[in-house]
């Protein structure tokens, strides 16, 4: 994920937090908050109470990986931090992305057919 698309300053995070909505579910919490920016930015938090650093990397490489793939799908505007809750080290890719996309969902960071399907006419 390239520079301009993430979130790594503290003093982002820290207005995010404090200034930003929460949703969650099982697996994941969402902060978000408005940005003047002309694309989203993604923060990733992974608790070293998930497993040992290979297991926090793969949690994150696998998070962003559902992110790009879904990127024409995401709002603009919008500054976001995904939390990963106990018990996704366990979950295998097609259930991480499917509870991702269920919070991105109920944050309203995600809208499906926005953009990335083309219409198609039949004459």
């Amino acid at each position: 994920m390239k520079k301009r698309f993430r979130v790594k300053k503290e003093k982002d995070f820290s207005a995010i937090f404090k200034k930003g909505e929460s949703f969650a579910n099982r697996k994941f919490v969402i902060y978000r908050l408005e940005n003047n920016e002309q694309h989203f930015r993604v923060g990733l938090s992974v608790s070293k109470k998930l497993g040992n650093a290979v297991t926090r990397n793969q949690i994150k490489r696998r998070i962003r990986h559902i992110l790009i793939e879904h990127k024409n799908q995401l709002v603009e505007n919008v500054d976001f931090v995904v939390i990963a809750r106990k018990g996704v080290e366990i979950l295998d890719y097609a259930e991480m992305k499917k509870n991702l996309l269920h919070v991105l969902k109920l944050s309203k960071i995600y809208q499906e057919g926005n953009g990335s399907e083309k219409e198609i006419t039949v004459d």
